[in-house]
């Protein structure tokens, strides 16, 4: 998956999980190397 499309998508799920300010950089976080280890993105 590249760059752009990972942080896209894990800038929308931490937008639509995360609640406040440090709870979505961290599921951004989180998201980002899930998508990022996930063999079947690739």
């Amino acid at each position: 998956m590249s760059k752009i499309l990972r942080g896209l998508a894990a800038g929308y799920g931490a937008k639509k999980l995360g609640g406040g300010c440090f709870s979505t950089v961290l599921v951004f976080i989180v998201l980002w190397y899930v998508l990022g280890n996930c063999d079947m993105m690739r």
